[in-house]
């Protein structure tokens, strides 16, 4: 099924898009690159920025060699907390404040480089954190200039941080993920390197290839940026400026490639070409949704992750509980798009097509169905909990997911629909169970 998809301005909207980047490195091995970039960077006395799992791993030592073979003094931080909080990002930030760096290298999943932002901005523009988080948590104040250069180098195949301009974090006293974004937090560049997935064990890896599956499908079904109002001016223009020509086309090849390689990669660590592919997958979905924006089951997540109460999934560090960013969108994505399938049924049938769902003869009613059957059959095939239910909540945690999702401003901006505390409701009804 082919769609023409036309962007026409609605009256006072805006009728362009910005297309922004990190400079990007992809390929088996190029970890051992990362000395002569962060160099060309002009870096000199280097953050290398990490958590203790990836500072046992071969590929820290293989970035750390590359740095000093350089002649960069490396200067070690190895305290980042898996997803990480408003105290953690703190700790962070005093070690950047007291190392007095010239650059960043960060080497981790989404919560690393998220935190190595934060370092960055804080030590670069000492504020309160909540001067910069966006509103209504934070007082969502601009970045102020630039930063320290920042080279990202992932480990997992899934948040593209290394490629947006957005640091998230547990905000403890609310109960749920918020954030920072701007344009100035995106990393200078980025070596995407798929060497580093080997390791990953395959629950770490499914969730992580549904936070990938999440952020293409949300970006191509997002508001359009034509119906956003036009900025003030043109650098007003926000990152989040939904759906566009450029988006769309990272969106649609990760769904395909996900749609073929995921389970693959999950199943199998051996399969190297399907890890390479997921985390392509991950790196066009992440320059996409770096464009477009993500929308309701992002929004929802921030609220399933942040109110926790004793879940821990199979696969990552025992501790305290958690609910992985991937899986704590998944949950979710169901019940929202058999909602917003009536803003863009051709676009909701492209998606589940590139998924591998049959879509010969379905006509525009079918839409929402069929995505949603397809997401959920994936999210059997990789053993994720069947809905919020399979991650600890119940009717009686409603209002309190609600209140946290309804905080979440930036991304509701970007849904296709209108949003209220009651269509919030009817969402998570909708997401409690599915089979």
């Amino acid at each position: 099924m082919s769609c023409c998809h036309i962007d026409l301005p609605q009256p006072g909207c805006d009728g362009a898009f910005t297309v922004d980047a990190s400079r990007i490195t992809f390929g088996r091995g190029c970890l051992a690159e990362a000395g002569e970039r962060a160099r060309g960077l002009g870096m000199t006395r280097v953050a290398l920025v990490t958590d203790a799992r990836v500072r046992r791993l071969a590929v820290f030592e293989t970035l750390a060699a590359s740095l000093r073979r350089a002649g960069l003094e490396v200067i070690e931080y190895a305290e980042v907390r898996v997803e990480p909080t408003d105290v953690s990002f703190a700790e962070a930030i005093r070690f950047a404040s007291d190392a007095r760096v010239d650059g960043y290298v960060s080497l981790g999943g989404g919560s690393v480089i998220d935190t190595c932002k934060a370092a960055n901005l804080l030590a670069t523009f000492p504020a309160p954190l909540r001067t910069y988080v966006n509103r209504p948590v934070g007082e969502g104040q601009p970045v102020p200039g630039r930063l320290r250069p920042h080279l990202a180098c992932p480990t997992t195949s899934g948040t593209g941080s290394e490629v947006t301009g957005i640091a998230i974090f547990d905000d403890l006293a609310l109960g749920a993920k918020t954030g920072i974004a701007s344009p100035l937090l995106r990393p200078n560049e980025a070596l995407i390197d798929p060497d580093a997935t080997d390791t990953l064990p395959g629950p770490v890896v499914a969730c992580s290839g549904l936070d990938v599956l999440a952020h293409a499908l949300e970006s191509y079904t997002a508001r359009r940026y034509t119906s956003r109002r036009a900025p003030p001016t043109p650098l007003a223009r926000p990152m989040s400026q939904g759906g566009n020509p450029w988006s769309d086309l990272g969106c649609a090849e990760a769904l395909r490639l996900l749609g073929v390689h995921l389970q693959r990669a999950v199943s199998d660590s051996t399969d190297r070409e399907a890890r390479e592919k997921v985390m392509w997958a991950a790196t066009l979905a992440g320059i996409a949704f770096g464009n477009a924006g993500v929308h309701l089951p992002h929004a929802m997540s921030y609220a399933v992750a942040g109110q926790v109460k004793d879940f821990h999934p199979a696969g990552y560090p025992e501790g305290e509980p958690m609910v992985p960013h991937g899986m704590s969108v998944i949950v979710n994505a169901p019940a929202v798009f058999r909602r917003t399938a009536a803003t863009s049924p051709a676009r909701h049938l492209e998606a589940a097509g590139w998924l591998g769902a049959e879509i010969r003869g379905a006509d525009e009613g079918d839409a929402g169905p069929i995505l949603a059957t397809r997401i959920i059959d994936i999210m059997r095939a990789l053993a994720m909990p069947n809905g919020v239910s399979g991650v600890g909540y119940a009717e009686e945690d409603l209002p309190a997911l609600v209140r946290g999702t309804a905080a979440q401003e930036r991304l509701l901006a970007n849904a296709p629909i209108e949003t209220d505390p009651l269509t919030l409701a009817a969402l998570f009804r909708g997401a409690a169970a599915y089979w």
